[in-house]
């Protein structure tokens, strides 16, 4: 498998899940450091979907500046670590800037 990068923008199986969890195949953001998915064979990642009913709900923000294909949502409070096994091709970049934003929400909800 290619490296995986933070900000990168990739497809992954999401399934199983319990509760409310995302499932299913769908595209997930990279929140994890390189050395870490090298090392642990795994990614820290965030949740997409391109629903735009997620605009304005609590722990979801707007992908304006990123090459995906279509308008993008993350799903900040859907943040789950995955094997590099259950990752597919790469499917885009978010900005520097739009990292930065998801981190920063990332750590309001954790309390940094």
């Amino acid at each position: 498998m290619a490296r995986v990068l933070r900000g990168d923008v990739v497809r992954a199986e999401l399934s199983p899940t319990r509760g409310r969890g995302q499932e299913g195949r769908r595209p997930v953001l990279v929140l994890s450091q390189e050395v870490f998915n090298e090392r642990s064979g795994t990614v820290i990642a965030a949740a997409l979907t391109n629903q735009p009913r997620a605009a304005g709900f609590p722990l979801t923000l707007e992908l304006s500046m990123s090459e995906l294909p279509k308008k993008s949502y993350v799903k900040i409070g859907q943040v789950r670590t995955l094997s590099t096994k259950w990752l597919g091709p790469r499917i885009g970049r978010v900005s520097p800037e739009e990292l930065r934003l998801v981190i920063e929400g990332l750590n309001e909800i954790i309390g940094e």
